[in-house]
């Protein structure tokens, strides 16, 4: 077993190895949890898109599977009021589309999909006693975040600057998640909204652990040992990985996901906002050309996916990926088709040869 000399985390989370699973929406449950975590590192379930029944299985399927600690992981934005105005120029951008795909307007599927962390959501967290408690988007209001911490949970969150790294631990963070801005899947940033400026991983991962004085996470374009090894030399305590197993036998791509990641290059993924509502780095599709990446005319998250919802589930059925989140890393093209279990160690193995571990 490798002798990482940095244990700080590794002893946070009672893990072998420092390296986290991703909390995948779409693409990880239980199962890629269960294997990530029997190869040492820490698995994670993506709560906020699933809802209390569905997690608490999910839960109860890691608990019976494997002994080690589990993430739960939350969103932390506001929920949005409705806004006609908005919802209206959103739909006239979209109308085109619908008549392309015989998909009625007045039909259409309420907007929503992705739940804030709320009080429901905390009285499951105390009553499932996760180890580790992470968040997206900043974090939940101090009393929600008081009960989390009263239940012994280790909390994380995702910042994607400096400033909102320090936020984040002078409210508690026992480590902060460090997204670059290779990652894939949904920006963690709440501070700004301004993507022009937002770091790569190798900028911001040493400039947070000179900044903070709790443990710092490397997130984004991390897919390999090479990925590892260099974060860790940069003074990261650990990884967070998620592209690397959206290809894996337990994850739970759809199969136009899938596809995508299978042609994923350094050059075809794009941060987007038509597709949630929020900035988020998927590889390119339809849509995103003719409607972005970025539009100033899309629904706020959560709202924006509610009208897409119909022309995914058409194209989808036809193996076309042109309305569907196709999240994905600029790393992404590293993802290989094996266990998940086989893909940490052969991460985790290179990454402590080129330390010298």
């Amino acid at each position: 077993m490798p002798a990482w000399t940095d244990r700080r985390l590794l002893d946070l989370l009672s893990i072998e190895h420092p390296l986290l699973l991703a909390p995948m929406a779409g693409s990880g449950l239980s199962a890629l949890a269960i294997a990530v975590a029997r190869a040492g590192g820490l698995g994670a379930i993506p709560c906020s898109s699933i809802g209390v029944e569905k997690a608490t299985t999910e839960v109860a399927a890691f608990r019976a599977a494997v002994d080690g600690p589990l993430n739960l992981n939350f969103f932390a934005h506001h929920p949005q009021p409705a806004m006609p105005e908005a919802e209206a120029r959103w739909l006239t951008r979209l109308a085109p589309y619908f008549d392309e795909f015989g998909v009625d307007p007045h039909g259409l599927p309420p907007a929503g999909g992705r739940a804030p962390f709320d009080a429901s959501l905390c009285a499951m967290v105390e009553a499932l006693r996760p180890e580790v408690v992470s968040f997206h988007f900043g974090l939940p209001d101090e009393r929600l975040l008081a009960r989390v911490k009263a239940t012994g949970a280790v909390v994380l969150s995702s910042a994607t600057t400096v400033a909102e790294g320090r936020w984040l631990a002078e409210r508690g963070c026992d480590a902060v998640i460090a997204q670059g801005y290779e990652a894939g899947g949904h920006r963690g940033n709440f501070l700004t909204d301004d993507m022009s400026t937002q770091p790569g991983t190798l900028a911001l991962v040493p400039q947070l652990v000179d900044a903070l004085h709790v443990p710092v996470v490397a997130a984004g374009g991390i897919a390999d040992g090479r990925g590892m090894a260099a974060a860790l030399c940069l003074g990261a305590s650990a990884v967070q990985i998620g592209s690397a197993f959206l290809l894996a036998d337990e994850a739970t791509s759809v199969p136009v996901h899938r596809q995508a990641v299978r042609m994923a290059r350094d050059d075809n993924t794009a941060i987007t906002n038509v597709l949630t509502g929020r900035p988020a780095r998927g590889v390119v599709n339809r849509i995103m050309r003719e409607l972005g990446p970025l539009s100033a005319d899309v629904l706020p998250f959560p709202l924006a996916g509610g009208p897409l919802a119909p022309l995914r589930t058409s194209t989808e059925a036809r193996g076309i990926g042109d309305f569907q989140p196709l999240w994905a890393g600029q790393a992404a093209a590293l993802a290989r088709e094996s266990a998940a279990d086989a893909i940490v160690r052969d991460i985790v193995e290179h990454a402590a040869r080129l330390l010298r571990l």
